[in-house]
């Protein structure tokens, strides 16, 4: 069995989830009725989910009741690229709505309760940063969970001893320890997960909405490939698709199948830590990213909401097309990093538009039909992103100092 063990773990991770994958398809195809098989990938996702916000709190506080001196330009530069892509790729969005307009049958509603404007958003995210700290800890509320993880860890920082910052330390190296541990099952839970989408739904969903679901796949593919990889290659002045590449394999692959940029907050963490990013640096902000790098979000709000509107006939300017940008960045970087957490900000985008409720809600229920494919690809994009910016912001540091980069 040891033997069997360390043969496991010595062959390359994103091989064995390539296999776990292939399993997962052929068992869904062939053997649907084996329903235990998403027992893995309920398992998978439930212990990612389960130790991220505690890793996160713990990650936080540590790194910054040691950090040393000069990390405050590398957060303000990752934050304006994660502002900045989002805000892109919604523009982006609008663009190609224009040159393939898409209209959707709407009949059928569903019960489902969306924030009504921007203020209700902004009053949610104050909110959520004065949660309980430990109530936000179960609740995974990431934004709580930040916010007094910063103000605890200053609070160290200031007036801790060395032996309890070095305590600190060791409880955030434990958890980390943890969390490679999850990682290593991932073959298993993909293989979970993947049986479970493809038992129920076939092949049928590629079909069902066929037009839109394109037009947002080949966005976000324009956007994780052209976009984000243009503004990597500005930042630090080379060739950006080996750093990009690398993080849609070891960060991208994972996210698709567990559709939760929160749940992929360990993948991130471990794949900083392989390109040799600050660990005071990324324990911040690749949590930051989960927050507010939304492309795939605001893609999502964009397109679905201009197709809402060529669908009724409503005509939408270019200067409206433009708010509607700066809209879907804001209502994306207060989406929720958790499966179709994009899909209810949808009502406030259409709002905007002149579309009531009912109609927009449409679209929402829409959206969870197609919601397999579009919101695993949204969530590889979002999560793979944090790394890719995470990275230039530290990389064009290290460019600074004349250090080598790894790629």
């Amino acid at each position: 069995m040891k033997k069997i063990f360390n043969a496991y773990l010595g062959f390359p991770l994103i091989g064995r989830i390539a296999i776990g994958l292939v399993i997962g398809i052929c068992l869904g195809l062939w053997v649907p009725q084996a329903g235990f098989v998403t027992v893995f990938g309920d398992i998978f996702v439930g212990a990612l989910k389960a130790i991220a916000p505690i890793l996160v709190f713990v990650l936080v506080i540590a790194s910054l009741s040691g950090a040393g001196a000069g990390l405050g330009k590398r957060f303000r530069t990752v934050t304006m690229l994660y502002v900045l892509s989002t805000f892109l790729a919604a523009v982006a969005a609008v663009v190609a709505s224009y040159l393939f307009r898409v209209t959707i049958p709407l009949s059928d509603t569903v019960d489902k309760t969306a924030p009504a404007g921007l203020g209700e958003v902004f009053g949610t995210l104050l909110n959520n940063m004065v949660m309980n700290p430990v109530q936000a800890i179960i609740s995974a509320n990431y934004v709580g969970i930040l916010t007094w993880a910063v103000i605890l860890g200053l609070a160290l920082r200031l007036g801790a001893g060395e032996k309890t910052k070095e305590v600190l330390t060791d409880i955030s190296n434990a958890v980390s320890r943890t969390v490679s541990w999850v990682i290593q099952a991932a073959p298993f839970g993909i293989m979970g997960l993947v049986y479970a989408s493809v038992s129920e739904y076939g092949l049928e969903i590629f079909t069902d909405y066929g037009k839109l679901l394109a037009l947002l796949v080949g966005c976000m593919l324009m956007v994780a490939l052209v976009i984000d990889p243009l503004i990597v290659a500005i930042m630090l002045r080379r060739n950006p698709y080996p750093l990009v590449l690398r993080c849609f394999r070891e960060s991208g692959v994972t996210a698709f199948f567990t559709r939760s940029s929160a749940a992929n907050i360990p993948v991130n963490m471990a794949l900083c830590d392989k390109l040799g990013l600050d660990r005071e640096y990324y324990s911040v902000s690749i949590p930051l990213g989960a927050t507010i790098n939304m492309d795939g979000a605001a893609i999502t709000i964009t397109i679905m909401s201009l197709a809402a509107a060529f669908s009724q006939g409503v005509e939408v300017n270019i200067l409206l097309a433009i708010l509607l940008s700066f809209v879907a960045t804001l209502g994306a970087c207060g989406a929720s990093g958790v499966a179709g957490g994009s899909l209810l900000l949808i009502p406030m985008a259409c709002s905007l538009l002149g579309i009531g409720q009912e109609v927009a809600m449409q679209v929402v229920a829409v959206g969870f039909i197609i919601g397999v494919v579009q919101d695993s690809l949204e969530t590889a994009i979002n999560s793979a992103g944090d790394v890719i910016f995470c990275a230039t912001a530290e990389f064009r540091e290290w460019q600074k100092e004349g250090r080598q980069l790894p790629f």
